[in-house]
């Protein structure tokens, strides 16, 4: 199926816009990150309490909030007021994030969820066993080490592209294959930072996923340049790759757009649970169609001997 036939699209010489787009996004990534100290972790990184639960009215969050400001537990004065309060997939259900609590007292999420259920007593689910959609408890030393480990696993794969592309192509390839790969992991990274959206495990996960998802972008466009360098010895490397460009772009257009078909809808009915997933999945989706296409191929141009 070809979608576009026959396309003479001069993409290099043409990039100075897609340069100075790929220049803002990235900078807006980096400001944002700077100005916030980083990401917003989630309590996989941080340790502490996630609790969501199911009432069978909908639930105003400023007033919920409002109730968790002045909490008794055991004889001990809380505000959860603070707290990261949401709805969780629908307007009844609601989570509550806990950071790690200095003193935290024994059972804490048992007593937790029974303060939860004094709040609306009349909209509780009547099997008592619904009114606990999700309850996790992370400490901060399992949290330093998941950290550790994702970071680890990026640096791995990284390491690993890097190697592979070296051997199968060349290394200037291989710098052009990781320069997009970071170009998509700091955008998507940096539009998480300003929208306040939290990295989880599953975040990561994600991201891990758009590696792979533009590097295999990337490396069907860079396996034709090595085709057409080889037949087509007296062109210049500006017109070999807007060749190979051209010739991939309808099968790399219907690879993106089924796979970002599935992606919403992992994101519209997918559940709360999988949301931040899809949503980075859905911008590397995009991203990385962008980049293998405007980033790695243009740095593969500027980085070749010049003759």
């Amino acid at each position: 199926m070809q979608i576009i036939k026959n396309s003479n699209i001069d993409f290099i010489n043409n990039s100075k816009l897609t340069v100075l787009l790929s220049s803002a996004l990235v900078l807006a990534g980096i400001f944002s990150l700077i100005i916030n100290n980083g990401p917003k972790l989630s309590i996989d990184f941080k340790g502490g309490t996630l609790i969501a639960v199911k009432y069978t009215k909908p639930v105003n969050i400023n007033e919920f909030r409002s109730k968790l400001s002045d909490i008794n537990i055991n004889g001990q004065k809380f505000d959860f007021g603070s707290s990261e309060i949401k709805h969780f997939g629908n307007t009844s259900s609601v989570a509550l994030r806990i950071a790690e609590l200095e003193n935290e007292p024994e059972n804490f999420s048992r007593d937790v969820i029974e303060v939860l259920k004094t709040i609306y007593p009349n909209s509780l689910p009547e099997d008592k066993k619904d009114f606990v959609l999700s309850k996790d408890k992370i400490s901060p030393k399992v949290g330093s080490e998941l950290s550790a480990k994702a970071i680890m696993a990026i640096i791995y794969a990284l390491s690993l592209i890097l190697i592979y592309i070296s051997l199968r192509f060349e290394f200037i390839f291989a710098i052009g294959a990781i320069a997009a790969i970071a170009h998509d992991v700091i955008i998507t990274l940096g539009i998480f930072s300003i929208l306040g959206y939290e990295i989880s495990l599953s975040v990561i996960a994600a991201f891990l996923t758009i590696v792979g998802y533009s590097l295999n972008d990337t490396i069907v466009i860079f396996d034709r340049i090595r085709e057409n360098l080889k037949t087509l010895k007296r062109g210049s490397i500006i017109d070999t790759v807007n060749r190979s460009i051209n010739e991939s772009l309808s099968r790399t257009i219907v690879t993106s757009m089924t796979t970002l078909f599935v992606v919403l809808v992992l994101y519209f009915f997918g559940g709360e649970v999988i949301h931040s997933f899809s949503f980075a999945l859905i911008i590397g989706v995009l991203v990385g169609t962008y980049s293998s296409i405007f980033v790695a191929s243009l740095i593969v141009v500027y980085m070749q001997p010049k003759s």
